[in-house]
């Protein structure tokens, strides 16, 4: 069994030069993670962001000088092959994908663990590189049109500019919520703004 694996390295802010291909040790679950061997991985803002050290914020929180997250890599999509001794809703073989940006990035490299909390299993039909590219904006579109708009069925609401990926997935969501989607997206009737 291989003790280590390779991984796209960030060791200070700045362009895509910045990045290295290492060899680094491969992570042990602990008692609630799962041990995920990566087929499929997105980039997005957070890892853009993270890379670049800007906007400034992102400085504040993953480090002043240099950045406290060695391995980028926010939404991932791969396979269980290790669980921790608390972890029954996940056994090794599942095919899972999730978003890591709360729970130290680490998507940009041969294996992570995450949470199981973190983690979903994927739908049969998904490939990995599909299943890669939703996590992050998806969870912001759901976080904006269910927990903080409270949208419901047959309401009329606004998305304003949905040409990235939250806007995309939002306009989405919220035709399943709301109804209407026979409509395109321009002709989605919605009352409630939200930007």
């Amino acid at each position: 069994m291989r003790l280590s694996m390779k991984a796209i390295v960030l060791t200070k802010y700045g362009s895509s030069g910045v990045l290295q291909l290492q060899e680094v040790a491969k992570p042990i679950p602990k008692d609630n993670e799962v041990l995920v061997k990566i087929h499929a991985t997105s980039i997005n803002d957070w890892d853009w962001c993270l890379m670049r050290g800007t906007p400034f914020y992102i400085r504040l929180l993953c480090g002043l000088f240099k950045p406290k997250v060695q391995i980028p890599g926010v939404d991932i999509a791969g396979e269980v092959v290790a669980i921790g001794k608390n972890v029954s809703q996940l056994k090794p073989g599942d095919r899972v994908y999730g978003d890591l940006s709360e729970n130290g990035f680490g998507g940009f490299a041969e294996y992570v663990c995450a949470p199981v909390t973190t983690l979903a299993l994927m739908p049969k039909n998904m490939s990995y590189i599909d299943a890669a590219a939703i996590p992050h904006a998806a969870m912001l579109a759901l976080q904006g049109l269910r927990d903080l708009g409270k949208i419901q069925p047959g309401q009329k609401l606004l998305i304003n500019g949905a040409g990235g990926g939250v806007g995309t997935l939002g306009v989405q969501i919220a035709k399943a919520i709301v109804g209407g989607s026979d409509l395109a997206p321009h002709e989605t009737k919605f009352k409630t703004s939200l930007i």
